[in-house]
């Protein structure tokens, strides 16, 4: 138990964050760099969890996306803000980039291995292994994440007075390049977005119809009794076969839909493709997009090799669901995502109930930028509404307590000004809204008034 490293870190005068993931290595480099001491806890690999595979901080334990990078789309706009701050996220995940379309993806070895040897390596960082129970002494920052643990769960279930929501995640299978058949393949993204990024396999009717009746019959893990009790998937998140269970033809409108794909080998567009992004530099694994499951390992080579091109697939990790963990926040936390109950503990990434690797970098980049700024004496404040950062503020500050799940950023979160939003050409109306963010995101960062980076 880490009781006692919580009070030491506080007798220290460190700033304590709880949480090795995206929101609290993004948080601890934004105070550290402001020349303010840290202290990071992160459990693995004292303690591990069911998604994570190493002892690495910031590892990807689900896809190795990052999302669009389109300057017009709201993800690529929260990017381009974060790295406007600062964003020590972004700086690696440009650096260990691999193709992707029109997305911003990652080698997921890489980019841990640099996020850990960058938190590592700075001096005003100091990294602790071990996990924490309570609800340590302030100033600190929850970054936990959906996979926190039972011990702090229950701490902040007693504190809170009500329990902390949860869902359930999935991830998608990864096998390996040298083991698909890449004749029956082609390259191409939907489109033309990104070139030749992925690897299609294209099915027809009569294969996309037999496969949907094999997903549907596969044995799932079942779940435990707690789990049947409180089982709520992700809609963002959805695993294969409960979208399958949905409809006939709910894959090929969603993760499986050919729009915008040619199969070279019939001169047509497929009735159905699988698309398997590159995940890692070398291309040597292939991530299965939108194909994250419960299905026995077993069944999971069974069905998916049946898809044209996987017949001999070596399955270098296998899909799986597990439970996540998230607050209420517009129950619990303020503008500034502390806790209404104790102003001295803020709360960053998935746990405050954001969604998206991204999207918890970002809200670590606010947290540690305020926690800096309240502790030099400057002016902590919200980011401004017209920012993609303001809009994950106004997600999880304004939304109905009763209809709260985690979200994305999206263009519906970002408050448009009415001058703006006469715009008729959409595109054109993004790219502004970008320049205007832009503008708003240095304003914020100059009214903070943050010591000198360090």
């Amino acid at each position: 138990m880490a009781d006692t490293a919580a009070a030491r870190a506080a007798d220290a005068g460190r700033v304590l964050v709880v949480g090795g993931g995206l929101a609290g290595t993004e948080a601890a480099w934004q105070i550290a760099r402001r020349a303010i001491p840290v202290t990071l806890m992160e459990m693995r690999p004292t303690r591990s969890t069911p998604a994570h595979r190493s002892d690495r901080l910031a590892e990807l334990v689900c896809s190795n996306s990052l999302r669009g990078d389109d300057p017009a789309s709201a993800a690529g706009l929260l990017k381009r803000e974060m790295e406007e701050l600062g964003s020590l996220t972004m700086r690696v995940a440009r650096a260990t980039a691999v193709p992707a379309g029109a997305a911003l993806a990652v080698d997921r070895e890489s980019f841990a291995g640099a996020m850990t040897a960058a938190i590592v390596g700075h001096p005003l960082i100091r990294v602790v292994r071990e996990e924490v129970e309570i609800l340590p002494p302030g100033p600190a920052v929850l970054a936990t994440g959906p996979l926190t643990s039972a011990g702090l769960h229950r701490a902040l279930e007693g504190f809170l007075g009500e329990g902390a929501l949860s869902f359930y995640d999935a991830l998608a299978p990864i096998l390996a390049a040298e083991s698909l058949d890449m004749g029956r393949l082609f390259r191409a993204s939907r489109r033309g977005h990104g070139g030749e990024d992925y690897l299609n396999a294209a099915l027809d009717q009569t294969q996309y119809e037999a496969f949907v009746d094999r997903l549907l019959a596969a044995e799932r893990v079942a779940y435990r009794n707690f789990e049947i009790r409180d089982m709520r998937f992700f809609e963002g998140c959805l695993p294969i076969e409960v979208m399958a269970e949905r409809g006939r033809d709910t894959l090929r409108f969603g993760p499986m839909k050919p729009v915008g794909l040619i199969d070279p080998a019939s001169g047509r567009r497929p009735w159905a493709v699988v698309q398997l992004r590159q995940d890692d530099l070398a291309a040597e694994h292939w991530n299965m997009v939108g194909f994250q499951t419960k299905l026995k390992q077993a069944q999971q080579e069974q069905v998916f090799r049946t898809i044209p091109g996987l017949e001999q697939g070596r399955f270098v990790r296998f899909g799986s669901v597990h439970r996540n963990t998230f607050l209420n926040a517009p129950l619990h936390l303020d503008a500034l995502l502390r806790l209404k109950l104790r102003r001295d503990l803020w709360v960053a990434g998935q746990l405050s109930g954001v969604e998206g690797y991204v999207e918890s970098a970002a809200a670590g980049l606010m947290v540690g930028l305020n926690v800096a700024a309240e502790l030099s004496g400057g002016a902590p404040t919200p980011a401004p509404p017209e920012t993609a950062l303001g809009g994950l503020v106004r997600h999880l500050t304004a939304r109905s307590p009763e209809r709260f799940e985690p979200s994305k950023i999206s263009w519906g979160l970002i408050h448009c000004p009415p001058g703006l939003c006469s715009v008729r050409q959409r595109r054109q109306r993004r790219l502004l809204q970008g320049e205007l963010a832009l503008r708003r995101v240095r304003e914020w960062c100059e009214s903070l008034r943050l010591p000198p980076v360090a």
